[in-house]
């Protein structure tokens, strides 16, 4: 399975509407996941028309994007991987150890929230962050995540520039 990984969109005032760059890797996702800060459940209902999304709450969310249906934290299995997402990890010291409690039974926990990307592993569970696609703030490029999954694991992981 392939799934796409953003955060941070931060729409109306950073997403208008899904970027080209965005899209190319949209088409043939299995499943979207975004790790909070829609700001707008309208992104939700546009990345919805390439595949399934799921989402969860970031701190600059709107209402509308809680009745859309996305929470503050969630918990998934793709593909046999387990799966949890939350906006905000906390600062970087312990955070790997800090998602091993808040999701004990994870192989791999997505967040959003710095717009920094990352993909580390620690204390038992890799964590993974997209950056975000439209406000890369001190990064060199906007970024999306792509994870391949199968048979319970993760196949290959990318930060892929979409700036």
């Amino acid at each position: 399975m392939r799934l796409v990984v953003l955060s941070d969109t931060h729409a109306p005032r950073r997403w208008k509407s899904c970027p080209p760059a965005v899209a190319e890797h949209l088409r043939g996702a299995d499943l979207i996941l975004h790790a909070g800060d829609v700001c707008t459940a309208e992104v939700l209902v546009e990345l919805a028309a390439y595949a399934p999304v799921r989402a969860v709450l970031g701190n600059n969310d709107g209402p509308d994007v809680a009745v859309w249906g996305a929470p503050e934290t969630m918990e998934l299995q793709v593909d046999g991987l387990r799966i949890g997402m939350i906006h905000d990890s906390g600062q970087a010291t312990g955070r790997t150890a800090r998602m091993r409690h808040r999701f004990p039974d994870a192989d791999l926990v997505v967040f959003g929230h710095s717009h920094i990307p990352m993909d580390l592993t620690g204390d038992g569970v890799r964590i993974f962050n997209p950056g975000s696609p439209t406000d890369r703030r001190r990064q060199p490029h906007s970024t999306v995540g792509v994870l391949d999954i199968e048979d319970g694991r993760v196949v290959e992981a990318r930060i892929l520039p979409v700036t």
